[in-house]
């Protein structure tokens, strides 16, 4: 499978995200879809303290077990809830948190870790500073961050910079052909400053796979069934679900199917380094893995989609 960048690591442009692993699947489920992950040629696993209350971690750790040196393993921290006094990002908790991790995971390092989300109580230049620690130490290989905005991201560099610490290479946010929000600034900043885009979410929560129906409720064990209702029917939109018929009918027309346009889609996109697809069973995977490099979309195809959907959620 080919691989791209990030930083000094080399990932597989089809990742595997964990976060269903200890929440929407036990361990023997787990195991089996990160079997088929490396089977199809995945070497990126994205996971978090948080996922499953921690057994995501746990589970892959284990899964992975004598193969470990062979894949690139990405956890996050900062949305897990730290002890009293400390925030997300605060220096302290960064090295409780990475600790905490290995031991989950158990493994003596980390190829990638991110900061969750922004901690506006903590100065970024301080929580670089600490994960620059670690990245001299040798326990993280490059750093990357979640969920921050163009301004963020200038802010973050500015102060590696000043400071002569190690930048996030990477942000995660979330991207796909119903939420393109990134386009307007993120995706920018990303270009300028010499950073990747890694896209959450790409599947619109499952929307871009054909899983729900207008009018009808999420079927029992999908992502949105376990979600509260008044978010769900945001996502479930009249709206969203036009979008998504005029996206099939595309998809159609060029001998594809819905999924493989949405995630080559974002393969296409030469900022975009991984796309990190949610599985939960070994048949998903291997359908996500080939779906991101089915279809090399041409600039003329993009530019189709582009006029069809008008750029939805574009604005900053």
């Amino acid at each position: 499978m080919e691989t791209r960048a990030i930083g000094q690591l080399q990932v597989s442009v089809a990742g595997l995200g964990c976060n269903n692993f200890g929440s929407r699947i036990d361990e023997d489920a787990a195991r089996r879809v990160v079997a088929a992950a490396l089977d199809a040629g995945v070497n990126h696993f994205d996971t978090a303290d948080v996922y499953g209350g921690g057994h995501s971690e746990e589970f892959l750790g284990r899964a992975l077990g004598s193969r470990r040196a062979e894949v690139v393993i990405a956890t996050k921290f900062g949305m897990l809830q730290p002890p009293e006094g400390l925030t997300g990002g605060h220096p302290r908790w960064v090295g409780q948190a990475v600790e905490g991790s290995l031991g989950r995971l158990g493994t003596d390092h980390l190829d990638l870790y991110w900061l969750h989300a922004p901690d506006p109580k903590t100065p970024i230049g301080d929580t670089l500073e600490a994960l620059h620690r670690l990245v001299d130490a040798g326990t993280v290989r490059e750093l990357g961050c979640s969920n921050f905005s163009a301004a963020q991201l200038d802010d973050a560099a500015a102060a590696a910079s000043s400071l002569g610490v190690r930048p996030f290479v990477t942000v995660q946010n979330e991207y796909s052909l119903l939420h393109r929000e990134p386009e307007a600034a993120v995706l920018p900043a990303c270009e300028r400053l010499g950073m990747s885009l890694v896209p959450y979410f790409p599947l619109a929560s499952g929307l871009l796979t054909g899983k729900y129906a207008p009018g009808e409720p999420p079927p029992p064990g999908t992502r949105l069934a376990r979600w509260p209702q008044d978010r769900v029917g945001r996502l479930l939109s009249d709206e969203r679900f036009a979008a998504v018929e005029r996206l099939r009918d595309f998809a159609t027309a060029h001998g594809h199917t819905l999924a493989e346009l949405a995630l080559s889609w974002l393969a296409s996109n030469p900022l975009v380094s991984t796309v990190i697809a949610g599985a939960t069973t070994p048949e998903q995977v291997r359908a996500n893995a080939a779906a991101t490099t089915a279809w090399l979309l041409s600039a003329a195809e993009r530019a189709e989609l582009d006029e069809l959907l008008g750029r939805p959620e574009q604005a900053a």
